[in-house]
């Protein structure tokens, strides 16, 4: 049971990992490609689902889904977008700890914009 866990949870990081990677590079796909990939992705759709929608073969499908696959995770490594976006973030919510143990107040008008503009960085 522990295994089937573990599988589930890897499975659920990777869907979560290639949206993160679709919304990033997703505008460089062919339009089909997005189609497909969103589907699967962001709308949970199974392939046969996908294939009955789009009239073509569940082989077809998934050699899709995995081409696009490969090719989202070439452009990360190339280009690095999401790595950048991760680590810029993680260094927001650094400064916000540090802001807030240097205990500058949200209720000072400066102190609470500082908040409100890391606070934008970090959830968008």
């Amino acid at each position: 049971m522990r295994g089937q866990e573990q599988s589930i949870e890897q499975r659920l990081e990777e869907r979560v990992y290639l949206s993160m990677l679709y919304d990033f590079y997703g505008a460089l796909l062919k339009e089909n490609n997005r189609r497909i990939f969103e589907a699967y992705i962001q709308e949970d759709y199974s392939i046969s689902e996908i294939a009955e929608e789009m009239e073509i073969s569940r082989q077809a499908v998934h050699d899709a889904v995995k081409r696009i696959t490969k090719q989202l995770k070439g452009y990360e490594e190339k280009l690095g977008l999401l790595e950048r976006f991760e680590r810029q973030r993680d260094e927001m919510k650094r400064l916000h700890e540090c802001l807030q143990e240097m205990n500058i107040s949200e209720e000072d008008p400066k102190g609470k914009e500082i908040f409100q503009i890391l606070s934008e960085i970090i959830e968008s």
